[in-house]
């Protein structure tokens, strides 16, 4: 019994440390957070896994199932996203069909000239509703093109005289929103949330984190160089000055002959100053002081954009096939005669009262030019 205590008096340093270790906690290490990633071997809370890319559509892939209707409403309704591309004003929305959106080009142009933008390209997008349909999914954007009443405005008390709804409306009477529909060959197809997205990068960005990043990524690589380094470039437009410089402190307006241009100044002696010269919304001379006093200008196109084609927008004029004409039927325009001096012979009616030979023209009549 007296060796078995001794053995337990020898053992007892070595196993002690053990049950202390076992039974209670590390001692934190002076100076080190609990809450770090050293710390919990945990992956930090800010830097959230990157999600993995998505899957292309298989094009045998059925018919999107109710269930999966749901999870699409329910997932991108009142979501805050970034528009990639312009949306016009009014019942003119946007068409995309295998990564190709309608209106586009002059068209397109001419849509945003009548009814103005609805939403640009960068501008924070909140999707408003969601619709998916056989062929094609509906998205509402700000309010959607369309005035829609809530579910209690549609509740009425009926009186002795009139009916009177529980609510007062409060939607705007004039929605100022937009529409997006993506369209699909055959049908809607089985797809996951992630799928939807990637088909609709090409005009919403849900990846942008604020307005800047969403911008830059729908400009060409060179621009977007540029705007990082607030520097403007020969040939950009007004929207990229602003993305690059911000608003300018002061603006001029002058002409150089007939055209008429904005000079936007930038910076005060003694600091650096530029001279930004904008003539029909683009760039067209830029202009430097230093300050040493050297002056560095440039005038040539240091960046070419996408612009419509001005013939192909006036030949399509909203003019009716069956409008009425003077000519006759198969007479081209070109082979009309033309007076000489160019000018067209307008007859003139005589004053009232005026007595008129059974000889002379009436104001119906066609006079006849001399030559």
């Amino acid at each position: 019994m007296q060796h078995l205590r001794v053995a337990s008096l020898l053992l007892l340093p070595v196993l002690l440390p053990a049950i202390l270790v076992r039974g209670q906690s590390i001692t934190p290490v002076p100076g080190q957070d609990q809450s770090s990633p050293a710390a919990t071997n945990q992956p930090s809370p800010t830097t959230p896994p990157s999600a993995a890319p998505a899957q292309p559509i298989p094009a045998n892939a059925p018919r999107m199932s109710k269930q999966t209707r749901y999870e699409i409403i329910r997932d991108f309704e009142t979501q805050i996203v970034y528009a990639r591309a312009f949306f016009p004003m009014g019942a003119k929305g946007i068409k995309l069909k295998e990564g190709v959106t309608t209106p586009n080009g002059p068209q397109l142009q001419q849509d945003l000239a009548l009814f103005g933008p609805a939403v640009r390209p960068g501008d924070p997008t909140h999707i408003s509703f969601v619709q998916i349909k056989d062929d094609h999914i509906h998205f509402d954007l700000n309010g959607g093109p369309v005035h829609r009443k809530k579910w209690y405005e549609h509740i009425t008390v009926s009186g002795a005289n009139a009916e009177v709804p529980i609510a007062p409306n409060q939607s705007p009477p004039n929605p100022h929103g937009t529409y997006l529909d993506v369209y699909f060959n055959k049908y809607v197809p089985e797809m996951s949330a992630a799928q939807l997205r990637n088909l609709l990068y090409p005009v919403l960005d849900f990846n942008a984190r604020n307005k800047e990043e969403a911008y830059l990524d729908t400009v060409p690589p060179k621009v977007k160089e540029a705007i990082q380094a607030h520097h403007v470039l020969v040939g950009m437009n007004t929207e990229m000055v602003l993305h690059a410089k911000g608003k300018a402190p002061k603006k001029v307006r002058e002409r150089d002959g007939e055209t008429e241009y904005e000079e936007w100044i930038y910076g005060e002696a003694p600091q650096d100053v530029d001279f930004v010269r904008i003539v029909a919304d683009e760039v067209v001379r830029v202009e430097t002081m230093k300050t040493g006093g050297q002056k560095i200008v440039r005038t040539e196109k240091e960046v070419i954009l996408e612009k419509p084609d001005k013939d192909t927008e006036a030949k399509q004029e909203d003019r009716p096939a069956n409008a009425p004409s003077l000519r006759r039927p198969g007479e081209n325009s070109e082979d009309v005669p033309k007076p000489a001096d160019g000018g067209s012979r307008v007859p003139v009616a005589p004053p009232p009262g005026t007595p008129q030979s059974p000889g002379d023209p009436g104001p119906g009549d066609i006079v006849a030019g001399n030559h």
